[in-house]
Protein backbone atom coordinates (compact mmCIF):
# COMPACT_ATOMS: atom_id res chain seq x y z
CA UNK A 1 0.00 0.00 0.00
CA UNK A 2 2.69 2.52 1.16
CA UNK A 3 4.60 1.66 -2.33
CA UNK A 4 1.08 2.27 -4.44
CA UNK A 5 0.80 5.80 -2.61
CA UNK A 6 4.77 6.68 -3.24
CA UNK A 7 3.98 5.78 -7.03
CA UNK A 8 0.85 7.98 -7.30
CA UNK A 9 1.84 11.04 -5.15
CA UNK A 10 5.58 10.67 -5.40
CA UNK A 11 5.74 13.70 -8.04
CA UNK A 12 4.28 16.04 -5.95
CA UNK A 13 6.37 18.80 -4.58
CA UNK A 14 6.57 17.42 -0.98
CA UNK A 15 7.97 19.70 1.78
CA UNK A 16 8.19 17.58 4.67
CA UNK A 17 7.04 13.90 5.78
CA UNK A 18 6.29 13.93 9.12
CA UNK A 19 5.28 10.32 10.86
CA UNK A 20 3.95 9.29 14.38
CA UNK A 21 6.60 7.43 15.79
CA UNK A 22 5.35 3.67 15.68
CA UNK A 23 7.16 1.89 13.32
CA UNK A 24 4.03 0.76 11.04
CA UNK A 25 3.98 4.61 10.44
CA UNK A 26 7.27 4.97 9.66
CA UNK A 27 7.51 2.46 7.56
CA UNK A 28 4.51 3.64 5.45
CA UNK A 29 6.26 7.20 4.69
CA UNK A 30 9.57 4.62 3.66
CA UNK A 31 9.25 4.29 -0.10
CA UNK A 32 8.27 8.05 -0.81
CA UNK A 33 10.62 9.26 1.29
CA UNK A 34 13.23 6.90 -0.98
CA UNK A 35 11.47 8.64 -3.77
CA UNK A 36 11.64 12.09 -2.61
CA UNK A 37 15.13 11.94 -0.70
CA UNK A 38 13.33 14.08 1.71
CA UNK A 39 14.07 13.26 5.62
CA UNK A 40 11.28 11.92 7.63
CA UNK A 41 10.63 13.23 11.08
CA UNK A 42 8.60 11.30 13.56
CA UNK A 43 6.67 13.19 16.04
CA UNK A 44 5.16 11.39 18.84
CA UNK A 45 2.17 13.83 19.21
CA UNK A 46 0.90 12.30 16.29
CA UNK A 47 1.14 8.26 17.79
CA UNK A 48 -2.40 7.20 18.19
CA UNK A 49 -4.37 7.49 21.20
CA UNK A 50 -3.21 6.06 24.42
CA UNK A 51 -5.81 3.57 25.18
CA UNK A 52 -5.04 3.28 29.06
CA UNK A 53 -6.41 -0.13 30.68
CA UNK A 54 -7.54 -1.37 27.16
CA UNK A 55 -4.52 -0.50 25.76
CA UNK A 56 -3.77 -3.79 23.44
CA UNK A 57 -7.15 -5.05 24.17
CA UNK A 58 -9.71 -5.49 21.60
CA UNK A 59 -13.53 -4.12 21.56
CA UNK A 60 -14.86 -7.11 23.15
CA UNK A 61 -12.26 -7.77 25.94
CA UNK A 62 -12.21 -4.23 26.69
CA UNK A 63 -16.47 -4.57 26.96
CA UNK A 64 -15.93 -7.60 29.31
CA UNK A 65 -13.32 -6.15 31.56
CA UNK A 66 -15.72 -3.12 31.76
CA UNK A 67 -19.42 -3.48 30.79
CA UNK A 68 -20.53 -0.63 31.97
CA UNK A 69 -17.66 2.21 31.63
CA UNK A 70 -17.39 0.60 27.63
CA UNK A 71 -21.04 1.50 27.03
CA UNK A 72 -20.92 4.71 28.28
CA UNK A 73 -17.78 5.14 25.89
CA UNK A 74 -19.45 3.84 23.61
CA UNK A 75 -22.57 6.13 23.30
CA UNK A 76 -19.70 9.20 23.82
CA UNK A 77 -16.08 8.53 23.36
CA UNK A 78 -15.16 11.93 23.91
CA UNK A 79 -14.96 10.55 27.67
CA UNK A 80 -11.85 9.09 26.69
CA UNK A 81 -11.21 5.17 27.78
CA UNK A 82 -10.48 4.59 31.36
CA UNK A 83 -6.66 5.57 32.42
CA UNK A 84 -6.24 6.48 28.90
CA UNK A 85 -5.95 9.94 26.68
CA UNK A 86 -9.00 11.82 26.39
CA UNK A 87 -9.86 12.88 22.91
CA UNK A 88 -9.62 16.39 23.80
CA UNK A 89 -5.94 15.60 25.01
CA UNK A 90 -4.87 14.05 21.60
CA UNK A 91 -6.36 16.49 20.00
CA UNK A 92 -4.41 19.68 21.72
CA UNK A 93 -1.26 17.51 20.70
CA UNK A 94 -1.74 16.62 17.15
CA UNK A 95 -3.13 20.16 16.47
CA UNK A 96 0.05 21.89 18.03
CA UNK A 97 2.20 19.21 15.91
CA UNK A 98 0.05 20.63 13.03
CA UNK A 99 0.63 24.35 13.73
CA UNK A 100 4.57 23.92 14.31
CA UNK A 101 4.67 22.26 10.59
CA UNK A 102 2.89 24.77 9.09
CA UNK A 103 4.51 27.49 10.93
CA UNK A 104 8.20 25.85 9.01
CA UNK A 105 6.26 25.43 5.53
CA UNK A 106 3.96 27.78 5.07
CA UNK A 107 3.21 26.65 1.39
CA UNK A 108 3.47 23.32 -0.34
CA UNK A 109 2.34 19.20 0.64
CA UNK A 110 2.89 18.12 4.09
CA UNK A 111 2.58 14.57 4.32
CA UNK A 112 0.80 13.07 7.57
CA UNK A 113 1.45 9.64 8.33
CA UNK A 114 -0.74 8.62 11.63
CA UNK A 115 -3.13 6.56 13.02
CA UNK A 116 -7.30 6.88 12.75
CA UNK A 117 -8.20 7.22 15.67
CA UNK A 118 -5.62 10.20 15.63
CA UNK A 119 -6.82 11.52 12.92
CA UNK A 120 -10.59 11.39 12.86
CA UNK A 121 -9.87 13.33 16.21
CA UNK A 122 -7.66 16.03 14.06
CA UNK A 123 -10.46 16.01 11.65
CA UNK A 124 -13.38 17.17 14.59
CA UNK A 125 -10.94 19.72 15.73
CA UNK A 126 -9.42 21.12 12.46
CA UNK A 127 -13.60 21.56 11.56
CA UNK A 128 -15.11 22.54 14.99
CA UNK A 129 -17.05 19.68 15.43
CA UNK A 130 -17.81 17.74 19.17
CA UNK A 131 -15.27 15.13 19.77
CA UNK A 132 -17.90 13.41 20.33
CA UNK A 133 -17.88 12.46 17.26
CA UNK A 134 -15.02 11.41 16.52
CA UNK A 135 -16.11 7.76 15.79
CA UNK A 136 -18.94 8.00 13.75
CA UNK A 137 -19.21 9.39 9.70
CA UNK A 138 -17.84 6.94 6.88
CA UNK A 139 -15.57 4.49 6.78
CA UNK A 140 -11.66 5.06 6.74
CA UNK A 141 -9.90 2.10 5.40
CA UNK A 142 -6.32 1.73 6.03
CA UNK A 143 -4.44 2.77 3.49
CA UNK A 144 -6.58 5.54 2.61
CA UNK A 145 -5.20 9.41 1.69
CA UNK A 146 -7.37 12.19 3.25
CA UNK A 147 -6.26 15.61 1.95
CA UNK A 148 -6.72 19.02 4.08
CA UNK A 149 -6.07 22.46 2.28
CA UNK A 150 -4.93 24.89 5.74
CA UNK A 151 -5.72 27.98 4.34
CA UNK A 152 -5.08 31.02 6.34
CA UNK A 153 -9.24 31.64 6.94
CA UNK A 154 -10.27 27.84 7.47
CA UNK A 155 -9.33 24.28 6.46
CA UNK A 156 -10.86 23.23 3.29
CA UNK A 157 -11.44 18.89 2.88
CA UNK A 158 -10.07 18.33 -0.29
CA UNK A 159 -10.28 14.29 -0.40
CA UNK A 160 -11.94 12.05 2.52
CA UNK A 161 -10.63 8.08 2.45
CA UNK A 162 -9.58 8.02 -1.25
CA UNK A 163 -8.38 4.68 -1.88
CA UNK A 164 -7.82 4.99 -6.08
CA UNK A 165 -4.20 4.91 -5.68
CA UNK A 166 -4.62 1.24 -4.44
CA UNK A 167 -6.21 0.07 -7.93
CA UNK A 168 -7.89 -3.36 -7.80
CA UNK A 169 -6.21 -4.25 -4.55
CA UNK A 170 -8.46 -5.82 -1.56
CA UNK A 171 -9.73 -2.94 0.67
CA UNK A 172 -10.74 -6.03 3.45
CA UNK A 173 -6.88 -6.08 4.41
CA UNK A 174 -6.95 -4.39 8.06
CA UNK A 175 -3.01 -5.37 8.77
CA UNK A 176 -1.68 -2.91 6.93
CA UNK A 177 -0.78 0.29 8.64
CA UNK A 178 -2.77 3.42 7.84
CA UNK A 179 -2.00 6.28 5.38
CA UNK A 180 -3.62 9.54 5.10
CA UNK A 181 -2.10 12.94 3.71
CA UNK A 182 -2.96 16.19 4.82
CA UNK A 183 -1.75 19.14 2.45
CA UNK A 184 -1.11 22.55 3.45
Amino acid sequence: MAALFAAAYGNLDWQAITTSTRARAIDTAAPLVAMTGLDACADERLDEMHYGDWQGLSKEEAAARDREYFARWQRDPSIGPPLGESPRQVAARAAAAIVQLRDRHAEGNLLIVSHKALLRILLCALFDTELRHYRCGPSWPAGAVTQIDLGADRPLLRRFADVAHLGARDQSDRRTPPLQAVSA
